[in-house]
């Protein structure tokens, strides 16, 4: 999948891009929003290459994307649309960025494209879940039309925010 908005594109991770994988999911500030309990950090390049093979290997129209921004060529972070554990086959939209990406609405941008692309493909319900505490991911849900349906403790050991489209 290849999408573009104004000033993203959003394309398949490169392994190449090992690096820059590495410096976003390296961070405790990116990886403490990812998953249940401590952050789980990647802290080699055969890691952050391992992480990549496995995006690719999700099968479409799954995935995860990375969010380049147009005028620089660097990936600002990710955009995804994988399986919700334990949820029968539910579909769950996630962002993280690097830090040196946030505050200039990537998310926002890549989360709607990403969304729009979901739902024409036929994916129907598109959820969000979030940390309780994750007021910058909470804010892109709202910004891009999700339905806030409250805390849910379902699919993770800990409570989430859950949000949902159409």
């Amino acid at each position: 999948m290849h999408l573009e908005t104004d000033r993203l594109v959003l394309r398949p991770w490169r392994l190449d891009e090992a690096p820059r994988v590495l410096d976003i999911l390296g961070r405790v500030e990116v990886a403490r929003w990812l998953g249940d309990g401590e952050p789980d950090l990647l802290t080699d390049l055969d890691g952050a290459r391992a992480k990549i093979e496995s995006w690719h290997a999700i099968e479409a129209p799954r995935g995860v994307w990375a969010v380049e921004v147009k005028e620089t060529g660097v990936p600002a972070g990710s955009v995804m649309l994988v399986g919700i554990p334990d949820s029968d086959g539910l579909v769950q939209i996630g962002w993280n960025l690097h830090p040196d990406s946030h505050g200039h609405g990537y998310a926002a941008e890549a989360a709607r494209a990403l969304l729009d692309h979901g739902l024409a493909v036929g994916m129907g319900e598109i959820r969000a879940l979030t940390h309780l505490d994750n007021r910058p991911s909470i804010r892109v849900a709202e910004r891009v039309g999700m339905r806030d349906l409250g805390t849910t403790e379902l699919w993770y050991d800990s409570p989430s925010r859950l949000f949902i489209v159409p």
